[in-house]
């Protein structure tokens, strides 16, 4: 079953589709030898609602270890070019923690702050969701990043 996450009090709207939510069960760090994996969230924007379709990674490129999840940025830009043509565009990242209520933590709340800053977008913001042990959605974690402020959604 599909996530809505209402976007604070904008009349916008966050749907997580069932193949994106099932990427995010795949990886939970369930085992103590299971590393952080993550990648980029996809979606189609029409008026208010954003869809997310699509979440990428974890990449072979990628550095990944229990504590620390490092992207591939040169793959992460090719995913972006290769799916804006048909229609989805970048909304954020996601990424796990092995923890069962996940909190983002400084490295990633600047993570964001840089990506949001460097970027065009056709949203307010970026999205980060962080994927806990907990099963959803009480494991999951979902904060909209503008550059400036973070929104808890």
């Amino acid at each position: 079953m599909s996530l809505r996450i209402p976007l604070g009090d904008s009349a916008e709207l966050v749907i997580l589709t069932d193949a994106v939510l099932e990427h995010f069960r795949r990886y939970r760090q369930l085992r103590k030898r299971d590393t952080e994996a993550g990648g980029q969230l996809f979606g189609r924007i029409q008026g208010q609602t954003i869809t997310i379709e699509e979440a990428t990674g974890p990449r072979s490129s990628d550095i990944r270890s229990r504590y620390s999840y490092v992207p591939d940025r040169k793959a992460e830009q090719r995913e972006i070019n290769e799916r804006f043509p048909s229609g989805l565009h970048f909304i954020g990242d996601w990424h796990t923690h092995p923890e069962p209520i996940p909190h983002p933590s400084g490295t990633d709340l600047d993570n964001m702050r840089e990506c949001v800053n460097k970027s065009r977008r056709a949203i307010s913001g970026f999205l980060l969701i962080i994927v806990g042990t907990a099963p959803q959605p009480s494991g999951l974690h979902a904060s909209l990043h503008n550059g400036k402020d973070t929104l808890l959604l």
